[in-house]
């Protein structure tokens, strides 16, 4: 029996597990699906590059988009202590701070405005070069700023030529600009939710830590959550655990709807379609569902000027053995260190495009691969299209089913080829002129926005930022299954607390946003708020 029961070891649940026993009369039990993050590949920051496929994920893919030809897109989501923060590319961004005033103004959710969640990123926060009402020190997340590839201060350039201006903080006073991204990595080392909050507290008596455990269903007797069922890797015993207080579920974006309806917590009708006794008939479960999408421009260089000289077996020892014994070189690099935040939509409230900048080519999961070339990524950050994840089937084992639904609208597909058009000037600009040697993707062929659009719907993918399937709302809200202080409706000792219950994506990458919730979380159950 502990107080507390957390669901999985991702951002969120790694916070919480921190803030609560630092009081020693709290007992906590943290349930992670994943191993532990002993692989070598998620310390080192260029590790990502190799993270994104099968390794510490859950292996997932979307049902076919039917506004991509159809096509399955590759899904990652972290299965390791850490979550999300063991595996992505480190950068750090918290959305614009209107993001969290619509929030609390437009879906009802106070306690969320920009100013509240403000002292919760500085708290987070240990940043080597800010300290300023925007910027902590001292908190448990390491927060650097890279070494920049020379290609990368060639594309902060190249955006400047264009008309774009430098942004020094993306994070601070204006989101606007180009520059160059802090990260969540430290001295050669990334710094996910795993190395800041639980390496330091493992020593803890009221804190168990279960890896390879799976939770398969919450428990609830009388409306009320008591525990979880859960099963261990190589086994087919099934482990009961009880909660003195509250289940808090930190499964992720697709794993917390997936347990919450597994519950049998979620729209009846859905539940007795795959054979599951409703125990709570709560229909905002599992829809609210969306991401950002990229759509990218591969330039081909004219030299070996990228990471992608490292591709040769005889270059990637070289690249460890820098990495083994100064912890320097492309090995510690986050492999994307600079990009920026402008306009597709010229009436929007703030910016709408995100650029991700990558020294290299084909450098995640799926994407076409050439000898030398560098890579621009833009991402539509507030997009209308919603989907869903449901239920497969009553086995905890299926996979779900999942839908983003990416661009069923029409503004999010012309917003989407206005910000790849942008991201085509940007390389055509004269700073990259000694170095590109030409656009090998989509190809100068790609000319017109149907042709764009072709290219977009074959190639896109998954910025890794999916959010909103147990939404935060107002209690009149028909869809929100959290209210703002993250208990479920209708069912008491249950939050959620992760990503999931972002009633809209933040305009940015999601890791910063998800610690914070799990910061005003902790806050919120020790009544502290």
């Amino acid at each position: 029996m502990y107080d507390y029961i957390i669901t999985g070891g991702g951002p969120a649940g790694c916070v919480l597990a921190n803030r609560l026993t630092a009081n020693p009369d709290i007992s906590v039990l943290l349930l992670e699906a994943g191993d532990t993050d002993y692989h070598p590949f998620i310390h080192m920051p260029a590790g990502f590059a190799k993270l994104t496929g099968k390794t510490a994920t859950w292996g997932y893919s979307t049902v076919p988009q039917k506004h991509l030809n159809n096509r399955e897109v590759w899904y990652p989501q972290g299965r390791v202590m850490g979550g999300g923060s063991s595996i992505n590319a480190q950068v750090y961004t918290r959305g614009h701070p209107k993001d969290y005033d619509e929030w609390a103004e437009r879906e009802g959710c106070q306690g969320w405005s920009y100013d509240e969640v403000l002292p919760y990123f500085r708290r987070a926060e240990d940043n080597i070069r800010l300290v300023n009402q925007f910027h902590g020190v001292g908190g448990p997340l390491k927060v650097s700023d890279p070494v920049p590839h020379p290609l990368t201060s060639t594309f902060v350039r190249a955006a400047q030529e264009a008309g774009l201006p430098f942004s020094a903080d993306f994070n601070g006073d204006v989101q606007e600009g180009f520059g160059y991204y802090q990260l969540t990595n430290r001295s050669g080392k990334r710094c996910s939710a795993a190395a800041a909050y639980i390496k330091p507290v493992l020593d803890r008596p009221n804190l168990t830590i279960i890896t390879k455990a799976t939770v398969t269903k919450i428990l609830v007797k009388n409306y009320r959550a008591v525990g979880v069922e859960y099963i261990q890797q190589g086994s087919n015993q099934v482990y009961q655990a009880t909660s003195q207080q509250e289940v808090l579920v930190t499964s992720g974006a697709v794993g917390s709807p997936k347990l919450l309806m597994l519950s049998g917590i979620g729209p009846a009708d859905h539940l007795c379609n795959v054979g599951l006794d409703v125990v709570h008939d709560l229909p905002g479960v599992g829809v609210n569902f969306h991401d950002h999408m990229d759509v990218f421009v591969v330039s081909e260089c004219s030299g070996d000027y990228s990471f992608d000289r490292y591709k040769p077996w005889y270059m990637n020892l070289w690249a460890g053995l820098q990495y083994l014994l100064f912890k320097t070189g492309p090995v510690a690099s986050n492999l994307c260190d600079g990009g920026g935040f402008w306009y597709a939509d010229k009436e929007a409230r703030s910016p709408d495009i995100q650029f991700h900048f990558l020294p290299g080519s084909g450098l995640e999961h799926g994407l076409k691969q050439i000898r030398n070339g560098v890579t621009l990524n833009s991402a539509l950050l507030r997009p209308k299209s919603r989907g869903t994840v449901r239920l497969r089937s009553a086995d905890f084992n299926d996979a779900p089913l999942i839908d983003p639904n990416y661009w069923a609208e029409e503004y999010d597909r012309k917003m989407s080829i206005e910000g790849f058009k942008l991201a085509r000037e940007i390389m055509a600009q004269p700073a990259f002129k000694p170095f590109i040697k030409g656009e090998a993707m989509p190809g100068v062929e790609a000319k017109t926005d149907q042709q764009i659009m072709k290219y977009a719907k074959q190639f896109s993918k998954t910025d890794y930022h999916p959010v909103g399937a147990c939404k935060m709302g107002a209690v009149n809200d028909k869809y929100s299954v959290v209210g703002p202080d993250l208990r479920v409706r209708g069912i008491d000792g249950l939050r959620v607390m992760d990503s999931s219950v972002m009633p809209r994506v933040v305009s940015a990458n999601t890791n910063a946003a998800t610690i914070m919730i799990a910061e005003k979380g902790a806050d919120l159950i020790l009544g502290k708020g």
